[in-house]
């Protein structure tokens, strides 16, 4: 698991005041909760780049007031006017526990639906999940191999073992759709032969003789 690595400084005044002063400094104020304590810090705003401004899940060490909390990314807040970086707020991971995460998805492997012509549609980039930090990790892997043409993989079909996973178990994952040259393909396609005419139906008998 990659982690982050930040030198924060505990925070001596609350509210928005000195929040403005520390975000006109240069530091981005943030708030460390889940663990036995709540910690309020602040560090600089670069120390954060590598930690937000990716689509990587990532694990990120604090290390203020001389101790270091091994946290995960919670909520963020950004400026209104130049969208630079103003709150971060962190969860402590804590070992027995449990914490709700999104964590991305890695797919793997080629669909036997796009071998056949189809198109691959990706449609959720990430799953969210209840667990216990040891579980945690950088992806989950799609395997997308047997997923054929007109096919879908949904949530529940998805391998993650020691996770709870809370999105809806039939959302679509990922699906394999018919590209427009297939359509035309299949549009194009001789039509069945048509069924044999019924037979003509028996000449009327004559009429009988009077």
């Amino acid at each position: 698991m990659k982690t982050i690595h930040i030198e924060g400084h505990l925070r001596t005044e609350n509210g928005k005041k000195a929040a403005r002063q520390l975000r006109s400094q240069g530091n981005v104020p943030g708030v460390i909760y889940g663990g036995s304590e709540e910690v309020n810090f602040y560090a600089p705003a670069p120390a954060f780049k590598k930690f937000v401004y990716t689509p990587d899940f990532q694990i990120a060490e604090i290390k203020v007031g001389g101790k270091t909390y091994r946290c995960i990314l919670k909520d963020l807040q950004f400026d209104k006017v130049d969208d630079s970086l103003a709150h971060i707020d962190l969860l402590e991971l804590v070992e027995d526990k449990k914490v709700v995460a999104t964590i991305p998805l890695k797919f793997s492997g080629t669909a036997k639906g796009v071998k056949d012509g189809g198109k691959l549609i990706t449609k959720m980039k990430s799953l969210k999940i209840k667990t216990y930090p040891k579980y945690l990790k950088e992806a989950i892997e799609v395997d997308l191999t047997p997923l054929e043409l007109n096919g879908n993989i949904r949530v529940e079909d998805v391998k993650a073992e020691n996770y709870e996973v809370m999105n809806s178990p039939r959302i679509p994952v990922a699906s394999v759709v018919l590209t427009r040259q297939l359509k035309q393909e299949e549009a194009a396609a001789p039509a069945a032969a048509p069924a044999k005419a019924a037979a003509p139906a028996a000449a009327a008998a004559p009429a009988a003789k009077k």
